[in-house]
């Protein structure tokens, strides 16, 4: 037909259509970008496969996988087909002719547009939910593992008498399958609904008949087996008591039940399933009898049951037999929760002594010996030091420290020495010249070991290094320095190919190296290659000549990331730390098996619990499992990551742990038996952290065994506020070598301290033995102080020693100028029936950008010492002073008097600290380090004046003090 509107009719047809070149041009540009695509979704997957490969555990990767396909179709394929077979069964029973209606002549129009696809909607609906559903399920795959292979606790709750595997194992995937049975009812009940109401067997607005007898009888089966579940979900919620989460004002975050629960809930669930299962069959007679009367009926009398038996008779019996008489009525049942606790949590064994809080000796001079057989004391703070570890032995600004350094045991000189240690690690923020190669290719590595007595420090203050240097040499003899894996070496490296890598430098220059381990993934194969490109995004993996024959990559390089990848059923701890064993660096890794489901055992949020000072002040150290909430846990494994070919290996510590001992069914040979924990490793392997942050959170509350005791509340206790800085947050436990009270020897310990529920004395000190390989490994020793009167806590410690005038003095002058004082970690040691409390204080000033140790802190029943040294401290606390040292014939200062005032000492520092002041303006190091020398024997000077002065009697020492502290506030 010719085109009205004039001129020629075949260009204006062909107007926008491409030509075939252009169609062909598009089709290939989108078919390689769907290449595209599935190459990056293949990337994904092919390096994690090549990556487990690598660290042998490959049987993780494809048990996982298959675990997740097989969850995936299984469910999908279900869903899609109770919703697919309901839409097909809804078409079928549709009406032969519709009614004559409007709201039926409007439907027509939807029947007819669909009518050419109806295959198509079907299938694509039913694929639709079958993804969906499918994915769900996939992510449960830790649920069926756990299910499938579940072992037995040996332990049955006091309620049902099941085993506590039925809760930990069974209930959750009981739940998961109720919960994919009411999605499937309720998916296919609206797609019925609606197919039904398409071909007009529902009707709104039509005259007659709502429902045609089909669409009632399809309808009212699926509400029944919607209430059929609901009468399985009541049943299964009767055994979900026993693991229920509530507020109880006695114990917090309650679990199990209580009164009300087993009286008025218990009994109303077993109602209410009765009722449901009634109404069900109520629905399901519907088939015979044609109508929606007594399935209504049943349902409403449903509905009304769960409003006044599940909830307002439990309310009546709260309120009224409860409340009037809580601890009466409440405590079978907290018995239950107290045993099943300490269990849980590992507590159960807990050693609960009372402790006097004081010394009975009247002669102090008796246990200046006693003091140093209690412990070995701890003046390096592995929290403050790292600065000084870093100045003195970073060496080159490519390498670094943590921020907090790890404390650790050692064979020194023929006898076990408290070790501060670290690992010089890769910095990537110090390389010279950042730019692909040189990130990823030349600086690959940190080098080398450096350790430090903890118990000492040098006459200036600084560590006394038992390994250092580079290359490092000291006590830890031979070993493999090389550090490719590490806590700060968080991206990939590219090692063993044509290009060298920088090992470290020297005297005689830059040092290279050529990684020879077998770690990471082989690059020589270009699919491998490519993989990489497009996994990390980095196009110059598919082509740089910087990668040739045996060149490997490098990655996921911290311990906390190897060892989750590779047993992703544990819960790491937030540090990890490094030991030499056997001529190699190991990071030690403790991990954790975990659940929720331990009847009666109360929860606690993992992410809370192990948070303190430390982790709070610029992440010092990692917080474990943020948001994880459980009620059991156990230290079960021990794992271990080579810090030079990343090589992980997960040892069976908890040999009786029954989540273990699932997980190992569902992975078998990935964990390998605590008897091939060499001696060497075993030496160095210690009591977690975090755990013990858990611990001594939940015995706050649950050190007590009396049901009555424990709703009262009179015995609960707090974590206090870490005294040495204002962040508020809770002091952190501390690693230290003491004997307790029954102890005749020292042992490896993590300590901490309690204090009573909003207030600042003592309640208790609380250690564990944290030397593994022994006998007592994991006894835990509370001491209770008496509650009949205060003995001090950490913060009235601090607060005694800040507000010691000699000691606030003297501090003020090492504040001096832009100096600073540290306060390092309050230790706490038991000491004939008192509490011996010891604490390094570090100053950083002038120059210096690091802390040294200038003097030790040290209380004892009352009495104080604020001085140069530990002996010096212990002796002046104690009584036991030698005789004043003569000064040193080469000294530039002229000779003081033999017994020098107040005043004297006062001025001599005042002209000592301006000395210093003086010389720091010139940038005279030298005269400023004598200046500090002199400053710290003018105070030491005072300190001794002002005790001599004490001593003498009446109004004179009156005089004498007074002189003191005006000559100080002058000064």
């Amino acid at each position: 037909m010719p085109d009205r509107g004039g001129g020629p009719t075949g260009p204006r047809m062909r107007v926008g259509r491409p030509s075939r070149r252009v169609r062909t041009l598009l089709m290939t540009l989108g078919v390689l970008a769907a290449l595209a695509m599935a190459f990056v979704m293949f990337a994904g997957f092919w390096t994690d496969w090549l990556w487990y490969r690598s660290v042998k555990y490959s049987s993780v990767f494809t048990t996982t996988l298959w675990t997740k396909i097989g969850l995936f179709f299984v469910f999908g394929l279900l869903m899609a087909l109770a919703v697919g077979v309901n839409i097909w069964l809804a078409h079928r029973l549709r009406p032969p002719l519709s009614a004559m209606s409007m709201e039926q002549q409007s439907l027509d129009r939807y029947r007819m547009g669909i009518a050419p696809y109806k295959k198509w909607l079907l299938l694509s609906i039913a694929a639709l939910v079958g993804l969906i559903a499918g994915a769900s399920a996939a992510g449960q795959w830790r649920t069926w593992l756990m299910w499938v292979n579940g072992v037995p606790f040996g332990q049955k709750d006091p309620q049902f008498n099941l085993d506590v595997s039925f809760y930990a194992f069974d209930l959750p995937w009981y739940r998961f399958l109720l919960g994919f049975g009411f999605a499937a009812a309720v998916l296919s009940l609206i797609a019925a609904a609606l197919t039904h109401y398409l071909y007009g067997g529902l009707r709104i607005t039509s005259p007659g008949a709502r429902a045609t007898a089909a669409a009632t009888g399809h309808l009212s089966v699926l509400l029944g087996l919607f209430v059929a579940l609901k009468a399985v979900a009541y049943w299964l919620d009767r055994y979900g008591l026993a693991v229920k989460s509530s507020d109880f004002k006695a114990t917090g975050n309650w679990t199990g039940l209580r009164y009300v629960d087993a009286n008025a809930y218990l009994p109303a669930k077993t109602i209410l399933f009765c009722i449901a299962v009634i109404c069900a069959l109520l629905f399901f007679a519907t088939l015979w009898r044609r109508t929606w009367q007594l399935p209504v009926i049943g349902f409403g009398l449903m509905v009304l049951s769960a409003i006044l038996i599940g909830g307002l008779y439990p309310a009546i019996v709260q309120k009224f037999q409860v409340q009037p008489n809580e601890q009466a009525k409440e405590a079978p049942y907290v018995e239950k929760n107290l045993k099943a606790t300490r269990e849980a949590y590992g507590i159960g064994g807990a050693k609960v002594t009372d402790y006097e809080g004081k010394s009975n000796t009247e002669d102090k001079s008796k246990l200046r010996e006693d003091a140093d057989n209690a412990a070995s004391i701890r003046l390096l703070d592995p929290n403050i030091v790292s600065p000084t570890f870093q100045q003195l032995q970073q060496i080159r600004n490519y390498y670094a420290f943590p921020s907090n350094l790890d404390v650790d045991r050692y064979n020194i000189d023929g006898q076990e020495q408290d070790t501060v240690i670290g690992l010089r690690e890769l910095n990537i923020n110090g390389i010279p010249k950042n730019n692909w190669i040189n990130d990823h290719f030349r600086y690959t590595h940190g080098f080398g070991v450096v350790a430090a007595k903890g118990t000492t420090a040098d006459t200036d203050g600084r560590p006394v290094f038992t390994e250092s240097d580079l290359p490092s040499r000291g006590s830890l003899g031979e070993y493999e320095q090389r550090i490719y894996y590490g806590e700060k070496t968080t991206q990939y490296s590219i090692v063993g190919g044509p290009q060298k890598e920088i090992d470290y430098s020297d005297d005689s220059g830059e040092k290279t190296t050529s990684y020879k381990g077998n770690s990471g993934v082989n690059l020589s194969n270009p699919i491998n290659r490519a993989a990489y490109a497009a996994a990390f995004n980095e196009p110059q993996i598919l082509y740089s000549g910087a990668i040739g024959e045996g060149s490997r990559i490098l990655y996921n390089r911290t311990p906390k990331e190897r060892v989750e990848a590779v047993a992703p059923w544990l819960t790491i701890d937030g540090d990890a730390y490094p030991a030499v064993v056997d001529g190699r660096i190991q990071w030690i890794v403790d991990a954790y098996t975990t659940t929720n489901g331990y009847p009666y055992a109360s929860r606690t949020t993992l992410g809370d619990t192990t948070a303190d000072s430390l982790t709070a002040a610029n992440n010092q150290r990692a917080v474990v499992a943020q948001q994880n909430q459980v009620n059991y846990i156990r230290n079960s494994v021990k794992a271990t990551v080579d810090a030079y070919d990343g090589t992980v290996k997960l040892y069976q510590w908890d040999t009786e742990d029954p989540v273990l001992k699932t997980w190992m069914k569902a992975f078998p040979g990935t964990v390998q038996p605590k008897g091939d924990i060499s001696k060497s490793l075993l030496s160095h392997l210690r009591y977690p952290q975090d755990l013990f942050k858990v611990q001594r959170e939940l015995l706050t509350r649950y050190h007590v065994k009396d049901a009555q005791t424990f709703l009262s509340g009179s015995e609960v206790w707090q974590v206090p506020d870490d005294p040495t800085n204002k962040s508020g947050n809770a002091v952190p436990p501390y690693y230290l070598s003491m004997k307790m009270p029954d102890e005749t020897a020292q042992a490896f310990s993590l300590t901490t301290t309690f204090t009573p529920n909003g207030r600042d004395n003592l309640s208790a000190f609380m250690s564990v033995n944290a030397e593994a390989g022994t006998p007592d490994y994991g006894k835990i020793q509370i001491l209770k102080l008496p509650s009949s009167r205060t003995v001090d806590g950490p913060k009235q410690v601090q607060s005694q020693f800040n507000s010691e005038q000699d000691i606030a003095e003297s501090i003020r002058l090492l504040r001096g100028g832009d100096s600073e004082v540290e306060y390092g970690n309050l230790l706490t040691v038991p000491l004939d029936g008192g509490l011996l409390y010891v604490e390094p204080v570090y100053v950083r000033g002038g120059g210096l950008k690091y802390p040294l140790l200038r003097k030790v802190l040290v209380t004892y029943g009352g009495a104080t010492a604020f001085e140069d040294t530990l002996d010096q401290a212990l002796n002046k606390v104690f009584g036991a002073e030698g005789a004043v040292e003569p000064p040193d014939e080469g000294t530039a200062e002229p000779p003081k008097s033999e017994n020098p005032t107040v005043q004297e000492a006062l001025d001599d520092a005042q002209k000592a600290f301006e000395a210093g002041q003086e010389a720091l303006k010139k940038g005279d190091w030298e005269a400023y380090g004598q200046a500090q020398k002199d400053l710290e024997d003018a105070l030491k000077r005072a300190e001794d004046a002002q005790s001599k002065t004490a001593d003498k009697s009446g109004d004179q020492s009156g005089t004498d003090k007074s002189s003191g502290q005006s000559s100080g506030n002058s000064t």
